[in-house]
This record gives C-alpha cells, sequence and structure tokens, in this order.
C-alpha cells in the first residue's frame, strides 16, 4: 500500500452544502465536537473563527476544509475512518449548515489491521 490512508473522509451530498456554504461564508474550517448540546457533531465554522489550541489536533482536509478534533475526542475515534455526510434535521449547535434546515453527521466504520499501519499522521493545530 504506496499511498497513505485518510482519516476523515466527505459525501458527494455533503460537498455541495460545503461548496454552499463556502460562496456564503469564504473559506471553512471544520471542528469535531464533543460537547453535550451538539453530541459528536462536525461542526462547520468560518475559517478561523474557532479558536483551536493544543488540545486539538488536524485530521485531515475534506474539500478544502481543515478537519480538527480535541485529543481527547480523537482517542476515543482513532481507530476508526469518519465520513462527513449531512442529513435533513436542524441540530443544536452553531454549525453553518443549520440555518439550511440540514446538519453534518459522521459515519465511520473501524480501519483494517493493514490500513492502521499507512494512517495519514494527526498534526497539533499549533502547527498548522
Amino acid at each position: 500500500m504506496g499511498n497513505l490512508i485518510k482519516r476523515v473522509l466527505v459525501s458527494d451530498n455533503a460537498i455541495k452544502i460545503i461548496d454552499q456554504l463556502r460562496e456564503r461564508h469564504g473559506e471553512l474550517m471544520f471542528h469535531q465536537s464533543g460537547g453535550c448540546c451538539d453530541g459528536s457533531s462536525p461542526m462547520c465554522f468560518p475559517k478561523g473563527e474557532l479558536m483551536l489550541n493544543g488540545n486539538d489536533i488536524k485530521l485531515g482536509t475534506i474539500h478544502g476544509c481543515d478537519f480538527f478534533m480535541s485529543k481527547d475526542q480523537f482517542e476515543y475515534w482513532k481507530h476508526t475512518q469518519l465520513t462527513v455526510d449531512v442529513t435533513t434535521g436542524r441540530g443544536a449547535s452553531f454549525s453553518l449548515e443549520i440555518p439550511l434546515g440540514l446538519r453534518f453527521v459522521i459515519k465511520s466504520r473501524m480501519y483494517t489491521d493493514e490500513e492502521r499501519e499507512h494512517l495519514e499522521p494527526v498534526q497539533s493545530a499549533e502547527e498548522v
């Protein structure tokens, strides 16, 4: 396996919504929330609006948007590949898609043993 395995992917439906949001808000970023109000939802913000620190890590980039998660959350999710998708319904969050009557959701699957040996590295948010 020559290519590194991505830790986070994005569905075609989510790409369409990201494009709409980018037209309205400019560059975007995602953060996988772990809060009580929004469950474990991927939240979309204008790039730089959410203050990140050494407790956050970058898992990768989806459709031109950096995707971050807290280190604590990463410990829970590090064995799975995440896919950002979208569904109808209003989530209880400040994510940009909520006024559209939509919300981003995470779908996940466990890595195979072979994939685990070839994962893209994560970065501290302070390094980005």
